[in-house]
C-alpha cells in the first residue's frame, strides 16, 4: 500500500470506526469484544484491497455482515452471555432513565435472538436495507428475510413486553438513536 492510500485508510478508520463498531455490536449482540475483533478482521480485509475499493463504508459493512453469517453458520456451540436484569417498573416520561432502560431492555432481548435473526433485524431495522439487499447480503431468499424478520420481531416482543407496550404513537416520540433505535413494534 503507498503512502497515499495509508493516509487515506488512516482517515476512514478514524472518522468511520465507530460506526462501523455499533453496527458490529448489534451483529454480535452486545458482546463488545466480539465486535471489536469482528470489526478488526474486516478492517484487515479492506486494508489488503484499499486501493481497489470504491466505496470503503459500503464494503467494510458487506464485510461485517458476511463474516457475522459465517459465524453464525459454524457449527460452534453458542456461548451464554451474561447480562444483568432490567429494573422491573413501568416506563416513565422522557427522563433518562426511562431512555436507558429501553436501551438496557432492547440489549437483553437482542442478546435473546438467535444470530440470524439479530443479523436481519440490524440489517433491515438499524442498516434500513430493503429485503431484497439484506436476502442479497445473506445468500437467501426475499421470502426467508420476511419471514425471520418477522419471527424475530414476534420474539423481541416476547422477551421485552414493555417494547410491545410502547406501541407505535409512543415509539416515535421516543428520541431515535443509532445505538438502539426503537424497532417498529405493531400491536
Amino acid at each position: 500500500m503507498d503512502a497515499a492510500a495509508q493516509e487515506s485508510f488512516r482517515d476512514f478508520v478514524a472518522n468511520r470506526s465507530s460506526a462501523l463498531l455499533k453496527t458490529a455490536v448489534l451483529l454480535s449482540g452486545g458482546d463488545r469484544h466480539a465486535a471489536e475483533d469482528l470489526l478488526q478482521n474486516a478492517l484487515i480485509k479492506a486494508a489488503g484491497r484499499w486501493h481497489r475499493i470504491d466505496e470503503p463504508e459500503a464494503y467494510v459493512r458487506q464485510i461485517l455482515y458476511r463474516q457475522q453469517v459465517s459465524r453464525w453458520r459454524l457449527k460452534w456451540r453458542r456461548r451464554e452471555l451474561t447480562v444483568a436484569e432490567p429494573p422491573e417498573g413501568a416506563r416513565g416520561g422522557g427522563d433518562a432513565s426511562s431512555d436507558t432502560e429501553l436501551r438496557v431492555v432492547m440489549r437483553g432481548a437482542l442478546a435473546r435472538l438467535t444470530a440470524r435473526q439479530r443479523t436481519v433485524l440490524v440489517l433491515r431495522y438499524f442498516e434500513d436495507l430493503p429485503e431484497a439487499d439484506v436476502a442479497r447480503l445473506l445468500g437467501c431468499t426475499v421470502g426467508t428475510v420476511r419471514s425471520t424478520a418477522h419471527r424475530s420481531l414476534a420474539r423481541l416482543r416476547q422477551f421485552a413486553p414493555e417494547l410491545a407496550a410502547l406501541g407505535p404513537a409512543d415509539a416515535e416520540q421516543q428520541p431515535v438513536s443509532r445505538d438502539f433505535s426503537p424497532l417498529e413494534v405493531r400491536p
